[in-house]
Formats: C-alpha cells, sequence, structure tokens
C-alpha cells in the first residue's frame, strides 16, 4: 500500500513537472515566484491540477435543522445584500514545492543548458549513492537485517505468535526490507558571482524588476552546478560601491553613469579575495547602455581585455531598455570585443526577453 501511493506521489510530481515545463517562459517572468524563494524551496502556482478528493452523494435533506425551502439562506447571513454572485468559473490553482535543484534541471532541460565545465584546480564532479530510503525488494547485498527483525517482530506480535520467554524471531519473505539509493552529483569547484547595476536616474522601478528576474535565473543555475558559491552586489553610478542583495535590488540614486566605476570595483574585491586559481569567476553587469563619455566607454574595453577576462569565465552583459538611456555600451561591446568568446550579451526589452537571455548566456555551457 506505501509503494502505491508513494509511486501515485511521484506520477503527480511528473505531471506538475510537465505543467512547469510547458509554462516554463511564463514562470520565468513571474515576480512573486523570487519572493517565495526561501531558503531551500521555490513555491510555483500551477493551474489545472486537483488533488484527488472524495465526492460524497446526494445532501438535499436539510442542513441539519430539517427540510430546507428553496431560496432559504444557509449559514449565517441576513440574506439582505444586493450584490449578485459572479457566473463566471473558477480557475483552481494549488502551490506546489519545488527544490531549487529540481527548479534548475526542468531549466537546464527545457533550455538545453549544457553542463559547466568549471576551470581551475577543483574540476572533478563526484558521483555517490546516497542511502536514503527502505523498500521491499532489492538485492541480497542491500538487505537491511535490523529492518527486516524489526518487520517479523511487528507481524508475530501483530498476529499474537510472539512469547516473549521463547523469543524466537523467524523472518518470512514479506518481512525483509532492503536499503534504497539514488545517484548524487556533488559539484566540488568553488564560484562566486559578481552582479554590477547602473543605479543612476536612467533605471527605473521596471528595469531593476527585469535585473532581479534575470539575476535570480542566473543565481540558479550556477548554484545548480558548483557546490561551493558565492554572491556579490555592486552598485554604480559615476562612482561606484559594494553593497547587500537587499540594496542591490531597491537602491536608486539620480547621478549620472560612469561604468568604468563599476569594472575598477569589481577587479579591486577579485583582488582581495578570489584568486582565478582557485574560483571559477562570473561577472554580470545590467545597465540600459547610457555611459558619461565615450572615453570611459574605451576605459572600460582595455579594463575588460586586460584585468577582467584573462580571469573569469565568463562576462554577461544584459542591457534592459529604458527610456531615458542611450543603449549605446552594447554597441561598444559588440565593435571591440566580438572575438571574445568569454564577452556574451542580451537585450532584455521586457520580461518575455528573460527567457532568450538565460539561453544567451548559458546555451554554450561556459
Amino acid at each position: 500500500m506505501i509503494l502505491k501511493i508513494e509511486k501515485d506521489h511521484q506520477r503527480f510530481r511528473q505531471i506538475v513537472k510537465g505543467r512547469i515545463r510547458d509554462d516554463l517562459r511564463k514562470f520565468l517572468t513571474k515576480g512573486e515566484l523570487i519572493g517565495k524563494e526561501g531558503k531551500h524551496l521555490i513555491s510555483i502556482p500551477v493551474r489545472g491540477i486537483e488533488l484527488p478528493y472524495f465526492r460524497y452523494g446526494d445532501n438535499s435533506g436539510g442542513i441539519g435543522t430539517g427540510d430546507g425551502k428553496e431560496g432559504e439562506t444557509i449559514g449565517k447571513g441576513n440574506g439582505k445584500g444586493k450584490s449578485q454572485g459572479g457566473t463566471e468559473q473558477g480557475q483552481h490553482m494549488m502551490e506546489v514545492d519545488l527544490s531549487l535543484d529540481e527548479l534548475a534541471d526542468i531549466l537546464a532541460e527545457e533550455l538545453k543548458l549544457p553542463r559547466i565545465e568549471p576551470k581551475g584546480k577543483h574540476r572533478i564532479t563526484t558521483v555517490r549513492d546516497k542511502y536514503s530510503g527502505i523498500r521491499t525488494v532489492g538485492p541480497d547485498s542491500l538487505r537491511h537485517f535490523k529492518r527486516s527483525f524489526k518487520q517479523a517482530l511487528k507481524r508475530q506480535i501483530m498476529i499474537g505468535d510472539y512469547d516473549p520467554n521463547n523469543p524466537v524471531i523467524i523472518p518470512q519473505k514479506k518481512d525483509i526490507r532492503y536499503r534504497s539509493w539514488k545517484e548524487v552529483k556533488s559539484p566540488q569547484s568553488n564560484a562566486v558571482i559578481i552582479f554590477m547595476m547602473d543605479v543612476s536616474g536612467s533605471m527605473g522601478e521596471e528595469q531593476k524588476e527585469l535585473v532581479r528576474l534575470e539575476s535570480f535565473w542566473i543565481d540558479t543555475w550556477l548554484r545548480k552546478n558548483y557546490e561551493g558559491i558565492e554572491s556579490r552586489y555592486i552598485v554604480h553610478d559615476v562612482a561606484a560601491r559594494e553593497v547587500d542583495k537587499h540594496t542591490f535590488y531597491h537602491l536608486r540614486e539620480d547621478g549620472g553613469t560612469k561604468i568604468s566605476s563599476a569594472y575598477k570595483t569589481c577587479k579591486a574585491l577579485l583582488d582581495r579575495h578570489y584568486s582565478p586559481d582557485e574560483w571559477n569567476i562570473y561577472l554580470f553587469h545590467f545597465s540600459d547602455g547610457d555611459n558619461s563619455s565615450e572615453a570611459d566607454s574605451r576605459d572600460c574595453v582595455k579594463m575588460l581585455k586586460e584585468q577582467l577576462l584573462p580571469f573569469c569565465n565568463m562576462f554577461g552583459y544584459c542591457q534592459v531598455a529604458s527610456a531615458y538611456g542611450s543603449g549605446n555600451f552594447i554597441n561598444v561591446l559588440h565593435e571591440h570585443l566580438k572575438k571574445e568568446p568569454r564577452v556574451l550579451t542580451s537585450r532584455v526589452n521586457s520580461k518575455d526577453d528573460i527567457y532568450d537571455s538565460i539561453k544567451t548566456f548559458f546555451g554554450k555551457g561556459h
């Protein structure tokens, strides 16, 4: 009976995952998804899937105090309300908890993301067997003596066949229990993600929401590939500084933009804490493409070539649409760094573009 329930539950989980795959582009753009991230689980609302339930027979014989009459109000209330009930059928919704690993697997399968190949000294991904359950079938080598003995003892006590003065326990075939296992991949490399964002006056709440959604999925996919990962956050207008995660997503300023300040702060952070021999380094910059001058854009290109790209796995530049930004910086990168395989760029004009942007950044398995 327990095995049957477990199989039914696994089948239900597969149905849920199938629905998420079908609507992955929509789920990638849901802001409330991130708000329910929690520590380990992420709650995704899935429409159209109903849990099994009992349906009872006709209950028209009254409401517990005798036969009711047509039009009579049931329960509390005086029936004097003027509003009429709606006529549209409601949408059934339930919430299903998925681990971030499960979510990353769905993301990888649907977007056809290859596994990342870490660089540096720690390249090995170990695969080990994790014994996490008990089954009624299995090979003799995995027979669990203690569980089998307890099951036999329980059975004999229940049928009255146990004599405490002569405690002989004879297991039957149906009492035998076996250890069960699953393969667990354990990436051994460490990685750091440094998120940089323009917080000047041209970056409004709409642009920050796009950054928040995109960076969440970047973080989710990289954490699937690395055992140890750290995230650091840098904001900039004409000057740059490191901040915490909450400040990164909520800070808004009214100054101008000098992109090179962010790259200088990033380089200083790497020099202090993250040796390229020990860490896989991922850099992501979000901006509307507006910069203070062409000279500063040239400085940015020089810094990327000489100080950042030689030591990082990937530099991803995501340009979000803004009515106030020039949008020219992405063209500068295309002109001067188009032959650099570690530089990847994407344009996100709306939430619908996040799906393709993630595929652009990780579709080659950087």
